[in-house]
Order: structure tokens, then C-alpha cells, then sequence
């Protein structure tokens, strides 16, 4: 897939103020500091499409980006939220929860990992919830370049291991670098294909 065009629309506190529109979403989530807006940045070859931020968990809203003016790009307020307080962590998840049960549009949920830690329970956690859900998701191994590609390998094998406890298959997964562009064709050509199948 080619992009042409990539812009913001949209930053909502609620669904309900999500863009009234049919075209399809894809949405991103991850742990705060993943990398999610560098990568959505690599993605859309759009620099400071979404804001990076040396402070995790600074995306709190809905943010909705229009892609070749075909199908939005969701960036989500990530989970294991930083430095929050518990009712704000609580209005946040139930802001996501909110989004990713009743959004129809949404199409394709991407959860961020970062591929240099070892299994974190909540990311675990949070992709057995979307599982009993019935919500359709692949996985996005962030940071590969900050490792060697052995130890990438090694990582994702340890992952897959621990999925195929509690999963009977691994979801599709990529593995990426905002800082190389790796991933970013595969990731695309992916969303081409779903789009296509709608």
C-alpha cells in the first residue's frame, strides 16, 4: 500500500464523539512508552503526524488520523498507564474498553510489545481480554533495531511459547523499528488486504 495522504481529524474523550463515518479503523494500543507514535509516524512517512513524547503516557483521547482518505488510523491511550491516579487510570480504561466493544468501524486492533522485554503480564492479559472479546488484533514487535537480530528471534520464539499456553495459534504478528522502517511495507500490505476483504 501506498500512502498519499495522512492528516489528523479528530481527538475525542468518548466514542461517542468519534467521526460519524463508515470507512474502516485500525486501532493501536500498547504499554505507555512502546513507541507507538514513532511508529505510527514511520508508518504514514508523516514526521509529527502523532506527537512523541519523552513522557509515557501522554496520548489520553481518541485520536482519529485519516489515511488516503480510505480507512482512519486510531491511536489509543496506551494501558499500565504512568503516574496516573486510580480514577483516572479507570476513565481511561473504560474509554478504551468503550472504543474497541462498540466501535463497529473498527476492523483490526494492532497491540504494541516491545520485543527487548521478556512477557509482561499485561500485555498478556490485555490480548486474552480482546480474545474473549471476539476482537480481531495482531501483534507489533516495537524497537527491533535496539537489539541484534538474533536476540529479536529469540525473543519472539520465548513470546510465542508463552501465547501458545493459553492461545491455540499466535495472531499475525510483525516485527518493526520506527528508527529503520522495518515492517513497514508488511504491516501496510496487511491492512491492504483486510480492506480489500470488506
Amino acid at each position: 500500500m501506498d500512502i498519499k495522504s495522512s492528516a489528523f481529524v479528530i481527538s475525542s474523550p468518548m466514542v461517542s464523539m468519534c467521526p460519524k463515518d463508515t470507512k474502516p479503523e485500525y486501532a493501536f494500543i500498547g504499554r505507555s512508552n512502546v513507541g507507538k507514535s514513532s511508529l505510527i509516524n514511520m508508518l504514514c512517512c508523516h514526521k509529527g503526524l502523532a506527537k512523541t513524547s519523552a513522557t509515557p503516557g501522554k496520548t489520553l483521547l481518541i485520536n482519529h488520523f485519516i489515511i488516503n482518505k480510505e480507512w482512519y488510523l486510531v491511536d489509543l491511550p496506551g494501558y499500565g498507564f504512568a503516574k496516573r491516579s486510580k480514577k483516572e487510570v479507570q476513565k481511561l480504561d473504560q474509554m478504551i474498553r468503550g472504543y474497541l466493544l462498540g466501535r463497529e468501524q473498527l476492523v483490526n486492533t494492532f497491540v504494541l510489545i516491545d520485543v527487548r522485554l521478556e512477557p509482561q503480564p499485561i500485555d498478556l492479559e490485555f490480548m486474552n481480554w480482546l480474545g474473549l472479546s471476539s476482537i480481531p488484533f495482531a501483534i507489533l514487535f516495537t524497537k527491533a533495531d535496539k537489539i541484534s537480530a538474533s536476540k529479536v528471534r529469540l525473543n519472539v520464539e520465548t513470546y510465542k511459547q508463552k501465547m501458545f499456553e493459553t492461545w491455540e495459534e499466535m495472531p499475525p504478528f510483525f516485527i518493526t523499528s520506527a528508527e529503520k522502517g522495518q515492517g513497514r511495507d508488511e504491516v501496510l500490505d496487511y491492512i491492504e488486504s483486510i480492506n480489500k476483504s470488506l
